[in-house]
């Protein structure tokens, strides 16, 4: 099979997407930035934009293949895409996925119709079992992102941003193996080779960061990340290739920051994203990209596991100034513990949790020791109160 990938692949896998997947939205959020635009995949069917390159990989098997059925591994949002795509054409799809899934991933692929395998581990290993048993069983694997149907229908979004945003300057995207970033790249560049195109990835798990850098395919070590979706360890050879070939730079993210994308997401633009699909709009918050150029940040994705969020956005908010924890040392008397409430009231903030530890290998026999959890409005404020608890005789314990 050849493995290129053409505009006129990518401009087929459009209309054939026609009816099955959504043209999803572009929003804008003076909150976020004045030259920013969101690619909304995070509204696509399934909740990201993997259904697109599913479906045009699907259409095309032979009949025979059809038969056996399709076989597939991925960490939730290609799982999905697979399964509803073989659902509708009404072929039988296995899904090998890393028990570590979120369960709301899982439960959806499911739901579409597939048959779920979970294999210890990761990604890497969740990729392995499903070769193993399309070569026992006989089933077509549909590669989550080297492949070049998979790439075409990814790439009908870089058509889509074209239409939607006429005057885009540079358009960001979230990579894990590649495949998104490919099939954008291959369209706009193909088209507008002027627009700039940005991958981003964790900076725990950056195998085409480091790949690129090295200029050869590189394995990276594993690292946690909540960026599920795009926890990938090696880069495709198809995909290394066409990102060499097309792609501008590629930047990483911190959790941290990919916490903070997510709270303004949901704050400013009102959406919810995953942490894979949030990592654009992070590099554009924290300037890893030029602001200044008219910009579509690609959400690829909303499937953010509803128990983790409450964490994620505790972890956002703490990035950005919003929540701060303090802990210091009281003399343990009658009035003390009331008087630096009163401090911190002083100051504007909003106590969540006060924490009173009487007994600890921290504190002398006459003190105890307070950890407070404050609701702030950015790090100026939080400044603000050391500052004042500090003048007014407290020391503060890191």
């Amino acid at each position: 099979m050849d493995n290129s990938v053409t505009l006129k692949m990518i401009q087929e896998a459009r209309e054939a997407l026609k009816g099955i997947a959504e043209v999803t939205p572009i929003v804008t959020s003076t909150r976020l930035g004045k030259n920013l635009f969101i690619k909304s995949e995070n509204l696509q069917k399934t909740g990201s934009f993997k259904i697109r390159g599913a479906y045009n990989k699907i259409r095309m098997l032979s009949p025979e293949e059809a038969k056996r059925g399709v076989i597939a591994c991925s960490a939730g949002n290609h799982a999905q895409g697979v399964a509803l795509s073989a659902t509708r054409l009404g072929i039988r799809s296995v899904i090998c996925m890393p028990e570590g899934a979120p369960i709301l991933k899982v439960e959806a692929t499911r739901g579409y119709g597939a048959e779920v395998v979970l294999v210890p581990g990761i990604y890497d290993d969740a990729a392995r079992e499903a070769k193993r048993l399309a070569d026992e069983e006989g089933f077509t694997f549909a590669h989550p992102f080297n492949d070049p149907y998979v790439i075409a229908g990814q790439g009908t979004i870089g058509l889509e941003i074209l239409e939607q945003v006429p005057d885009v300057e540079q358009i960001v995207v979230p990579i894990g193996g590649g495949g998104l970033i490919s099939g954008v790249a291959a369209a706009v560049k193909s088209m507008r080779p002027n627009v700039k195109v940005i991958g981003v990835q964790a900076a725990t798990v950056p195998s085409m960061f480091v790949s690129m850098r090295s200029g050869e395919i590189i394995t990276v070590r594993d690292g946690a990340t909540i960026a599920d979706g795009i926890h990938v360890l090696t880069p495709g050879d198809l995909t290394f290739r066409m990102v060499k070939d097309y792609v501008d730079d590629i930047v990483t993210v911190s959790e941290d920051e990919i916490a903070a994308a997510i709270v303004a997401l949901l704050e400013g633009p009102k959406t919810v994203a995953e942490g894979a699909g949030a990592t654009s709009v992070a590099a554009y918050l924290f300037n890893r990209v030029d602001t200044s150029l008219n910009t579509v940040a690609l959400v690829s994705g909303g499937n953010v596991d509803i128990t983790t969020l409450s964490r994620i956005i505790t972890k956002g908010m703490q990035k950005t100034g919003r929540i701060v924890r303090l802990t210091t040392k009281l003399i343990d008397k009658a009035g003390n513990l009331a008087q630096l409430v009163a401090c911190v009231a002083e100051c504007g903030a909003n106590i969540l949790d006060i924490e009173h530890e009487r007994e600890d290998a921290k504190t002398e026999v006459n003190s105890c020791v307070v950890t407070m959890t404050l609701e702030t409005r950015d790090e100026a404020h939080i400044r603000k109160i050391r500052e004042s608890l500090v003048s007014h005789g407290y020391r503060l314990i890191e």
